[in-house]
């Protein structure tokens, strides 16, 4: 009879414990109650796609580093391979060294013969918050909107300003150096905001319809130059298709 308890018991623990299992692995693939989903796992590549000479995983950390012997010839970006960003919500920390130049370009599309290079929209970064926050066409038409601009992009015309954000040097201070910042993109139709640490930086309005993109790849930067680290961790997307 004590056998017969015994069994039956572990029995109970043993379902218990593929219950649990279940349990976790399903809360871990779903979205978060406000919808975003994290895209890295923080240990593989799994999902990403690049040069692993320039990125590797270190301290739960994507890391996009040049050093002396493996200076770039073209921009490098790290590819996610998980879908296309359509109209979205992008939400990563990054930090990045002081000479460093970076960028997450999205709504992009790969270039022919040049190895992980994007063209597309960016979200841009570098080490002395020059242009951090900008948006800014990867080989296409340069700076769309300077930090502190709202900007209105017409057909085979430049920018145009069609308000303020605020001023770039006071916009400038919500911005660490050294240190982790939070960057939030939000793409909807044509209209693109970028945030950083939850303060507006810049904004389009794309009304080029020849030019304009509406879905394609995302892509974290490395940029050429001098030797450089950037990293990027947190990464959570938000689909709003």
């Amino acid at each position: 009879m004590q056998l017969r308890q015994n069994n039956f018991s572990f029995i109970q623990w043993l379902l218990v414990a593929i219950i649990l299992l279940t349990t976790v692995k399903n809360t871990m693939s779903q979205p978060a109650k406000d919808g975003f989903v994290q895209i890295f796992d923080g240990k593989t590549f799994k999902g990403w796609e690049g040069d692993t000479t320039i990125w590797r995983i270190e301290n739960g950390n994507l890391v996009g580093e040049v050093t002396a012997t493996t200076i770039l010839k073209s921009n490098t970006f790290l590819l996610w391979n998980g879908g296309q960003t359509n109209d979205f919500e992008l939400k990563v920390e990054f930090w990045i060294s002081e000479a460093g130049n970076s960028g997450i370009s999205y709504r992009s599309e790969l270039v022919k013969d040049v190895p992980y290079a994007l063209r597309g929209y960016q979200a841009d970064i570098d080490g002395k918050n020059i242009n951090t926050g900008q948006n800014y066409e990867e080989r296409g038409r340069g700076v769309l909107a300077k930090r502190g601009e709202k900007s209105v992009l017409e057909f085979r015309q430049k920018p145009a300003k069609n308000g303020s954000a605020g001023d770039p040097d006071s916009l400038k201070q919500f911005i660490k150096i050294n240190n982790w910042n939070e960057l939030h993109i939000i793409a909807k139709a044509n209209k693109m905001q970028h945030f950083i640490n939850g303060i507006l930086m810049s904004e389009i309005t794309d009304n080029d319809k020849t030019l304009r993109k509406s879905s394609g790849i995302l892509g974290l930067q490395v940029h050429v130059g001098p030797p450089m680290k950037t990293q990027y961790r947190n990464i959570r997307l938000k689909q709003l298709l």
